[in-house]
């Protein structure tokens, strides 16, 4: 970690008894469960340190901008129109932006809305799947986030790409979490890149088995399986390569409202995804060059089954024609009534075909 960070006089917070929390006394406020949406988490954080369990978030947020310091931290699961309007309304999203994270399926972006950033990341999650097989191979999903002066929200889509262990692991570094909401920004974005990387990790596998088994005569790979890896592949590359103005943009500009710290942080997270991407992109070339060698994997073998079947016909083609003109209907045919003729005729049949059988041979055709 770059720099030294002070995370204040610990013994200067007050108690959790200080705190005062709207409704009747000594009562603990907690995040319920909605019908269109679900809060997983709420807490307040002052310096680092995590000051309350759980918390409704219009009291979290009403706390922290009475003591002026600190800020909140809401994740939200998959919240509806309802959920989420409320939400806007009690930090002061933007009506797009709030939208955007009820409807999901959104491009990878940022936006900025006065002093409140908007983070769109696509998650991904890699499915085993036989190498033959055709199922899905990358599961997608989204985060957003928004950060403000005192809070950030996270959104999730998706049934992957949790972030309660993500949580608890900067809960752990309260130096870290003391930089504020930017600090939870870096953590997402740090956790789904990483993601990204694991995912490509497997992937590769994927293509290099399949390298082997177009390259390996004995085996025969199906190529609706290469297109079904090349399918995948152009999703989990539309999920990846729109992140990287977000990051050019996070990381770059200094009028935003992000610690000089976070943006150096935030530098590595791009340096990672510019790799992924680049990764993805070699995926791509990869699998054209292993569908055009199965297709001419497929014709050479087409040609070669066509070039036996042409050698047994033409082997047939001989007793057939041989037995066609004996078939006729004329009375002066030679050796028609010779005693011999019969043994000798078929003979001949049987002559001229290993001969043709030994010819094909020879070349290569049976």
């Amino acid at each position: 970690m770059a720099g030294t960070i002070s995370i204040g006089d610990v013994s200067s917070i007050p108690p959790l008894s200080s705190f005062h929390w709207p409704g009747r006394s000594g009562e603990r406020p907690v995040a319920t469960p909605s019908k269109h949406g679900r809060i997983v988490d709420c807490a307040v954080y002052v310096d680092g340190l995590r000051l309350w369990d759980q918390c409704t978030y219009k009291n979290a947020l009403a706390e922290v901008r009475e003591r002026g310091q600190g800020f909140v931290w809401l994740g939200l699961l998959e919240p509806g129109m309802e959920l989420m309007a409320d939400v806007a309304e009690t930090f002061g999203l933007h009506s797009l932006a709030a939208e955007d994270a009820v409807k999901a399926r959104q491009r990878p972006k940022l936006e900025r809305y006065d002093d409140v950033l908007f983070l769109v990341l696509r998650t991904v999650q890699y499915l085993e799947h036989e190498l033959n097989s055709v199922a899905e191979i990358v599961d997608t999903g989204e985060i957003m986030v928004f950060t403000g002066p005192d809070f950030v929200i996270t959104v999730r889509h998706g049934e992957h790409g949790e972030l309660g262990g993500l949580r608890k692991a900067l809960e752990a570094e309260p130096a870290q979490l003391a930089l504020g909401p930017g600090a939870v920004l870096h953590a997402v974005a740090d956790q789904v890149v990483d993601t990204y990387v694991a995912v490509t990790a497997d992937i590769e596998e994927d293509v290099d088995a399949m390298e082997e088994e177009v390259f390996t005569p004995a085996n025969k790979l199906q190529i609706e399986a290469i297109y079904q890896l090349k399918r995948e592949v152009v999703e989990l590359r539309r999920a990846v390569k729109p992140l990287a103005l977000p990051l050019q943009v996070l990381t770059h500009d200094t009028t935003l409202p992000l610690p000089k710290e976070i943006r150096r942080y935030l530098r590595d997270v791009a340096d990672h995804h510019t790799a992924v991407t680049e990764q993805i992109l070699d995926f791509n070339e990869s699998l054209s060059a292993l569908i055009n060698a199965a297709l001419a994997k497929v014709s050479v073998q087409q040609n070669m089954d066509m070039r036996k079947i042409s050698a047994w016909a033409a082997m047939a083609a001989v007793p057939t024609a041989i037995a066609g003109i004996y078939g006729m209907n004329f009375d002066f045919i030679p050796e028609l009534r010779w005693h011999y003729g019969y043994p000798i005729v078929i003979g001949v049949m049987v002559l001229l075909c290993t001969g043709l059988y030994a010819n094909f041979r020879r070349n290569k055709w049976l």
